[in-house]
């Protein structure tokens, strides 16, 4: 008993030359969609904080004064473009954010002592679930963070110690 192969009645009223392109135009659409679904990663969204009063003076004049260049990352900021955000890099990529709330994490004066200071500024740091950190400047009249991602550079304080000349000049 020998089976044969049939094509299913919707193709079989199609003339030949339709069925014969209906399987590899489907494959051809297939890899279009997958290929088209493989693009590079979008960069997470950076909330942007509102400072007010004299917070906001201090943020816009630390921005004018960041770097164009840290740790051998261009300085690409995210869009649209604020006065209180600044980020190197394209992924992953260092951002930097003025006016940020009063860390979560830091409830106790001790902990301000505990944390790394680096050229008079204090760093308040809180680890990340991608093995980086986030920095944030803690004795200063607005708060001053600083968001290393896990492999953006080879010591997640690098980029806060590179950036505390600047934060030190421009936020008292």
């Amino acid at each position: 008993m020998t089976r044969e192969l049939r094509a299913p009645r919707f193709l079989a009223a199609l003339p030949a030359p339709v069925r014969w392109l209906a399987v590899p135009t489907a494959l051809a659409c297939t890899v279009l969609v997958l290929l088209g679904s493989w693009g590079a990663p979008a960069e997470p969204k950076v909330e942007t904080p509102e400072p007010r009063g004299k917070a906001a003076e201090y943020c816009r004049a630390l921005q004018a004064a960041l770097p164009q260049e840290l740790l051998g990352h261009a300085r690409k900021d995210p869009s649209p473009a604020s006065p209180y955000v600044a980020a190197w890099a394209s992924s992953p990529r260092i951002v930097l954010r003025c006016g940020v709330p009063h860390p979560e994490g830091l409830v106790d004066e001790k902990q301000k002592e505990i944390s790394p200071t680096v050229n008079d500024v204090t760093w308040w740091p809180e680890p990340l679930a991608d093995g980086g950190y986030r920095f944030t400047a803690t004795q200063r009249a607005v708060f001053v963070e600083v968001t290393v991602p896990g492999g953006a550079t080879g010591n997640p304080l690098d980029a806060a110690a590179a950036l505390s000349d600047v934060v030190r000049a421009t936020v008292p």
